[in-house]
């Protein structure tokens, strides 16, 4: 019998319709309140983040969002793992395997600057979580592990690099992602102060073609033997 045919797993299958349907609506609910958890956290950080406003939001009653998550502590956290599971899941999806290593190096940096753009909240969450020294994901075995496959695989990329004479030697993936995280981070957490300081709207679109242009320059210029 192949897998196609193989039946389903006997304590799914006697479930009935109606214990079928709490479980969609238990799903269903748990998406609500961290859909409206994420929007209020990255509003208000985690300290000024309530508990009634994000029940509201999920309309979902208090009862059931410490049902699914036992805390505003344990929302955090779920969120927060979400949240770093996309991120990473959307960056499985580069084709950095199959590019010219120069061009995988400036599609990574063009994606993490196009993911901060679209996701605002990733950045605000992660500052509140870095305003808690990562309490909440430090103990995290599933963070964990995706992190180091990605260290593993941006690795793959710079050891191809310099087997194809593209990259210099000695470039370690962690540093290099710090970098390439940072020179991005850093102008969207910024754009309100450096939009005065600097004299120039860091939003503008002309503005954010520049940047996204000199970004991708820096790092080539670190990473590659030559431009």
């Amino acid at each position: 019998m192949s897998a196609e045919q193989a039946p389903m797993p006997l304590e799914k299958s006697r479930l009935s319709p109606a214990t079928k349907k709490r479980v969609r609506d238990a799903d269903a609910t748990k998406l609500r309140i961290l859909e409206a958890a994420k929007k209020e956290f990255s509003k208000n950080g985690l300290e000024g983040a309530r508990v009634d406003a994000i029940a509201l939001d999920a309309k979902a009653n208090k009862r059931m969002l410490y049902h699914y998550f036992e805390s505003k502590d344990g929302l955090f956290r779920t969120v927060l793992e979400r949240e770093y599971l996309k991120i990473r899941a959307e960056e499985n999806l580069l084709d950095l395997e199959n590019l010219p290593p120069r061009t995988a190096l400036e599609t990574l940096v063009r994606f993490t600057w196009e993911y901060y753009i679209a996701n605002p909240e990733f950045i605000t969450l992660v500052n509140s979580e870095n305003l808690c020294k990562a309490a909440h994901i430090k103990n995290s075995p599933t963070l964990k592990t995706i992190s180091q496959k990605f260290v593993r695989r941006i690795q793959t990329l710079l050891d191809r690099g310099v087997r194809e004479n593209v990259f210099r030697e000695g470039i370690d993936a962690a540093q290099l992602n710090i970098t390439i995280a940072s020179i991005n981070y850093y102008y969207f957490t910024n754009r309100f102060t450096g939009s005065v300081i600097f004299e120039r709207d860091f939003t503008a679109p002309e503005a954010l073609k520049e940047r996204i242009n000199f970004n991708i320059e820096t790092i080539c210029r670190l990473v590659c033997k030559q431009l």
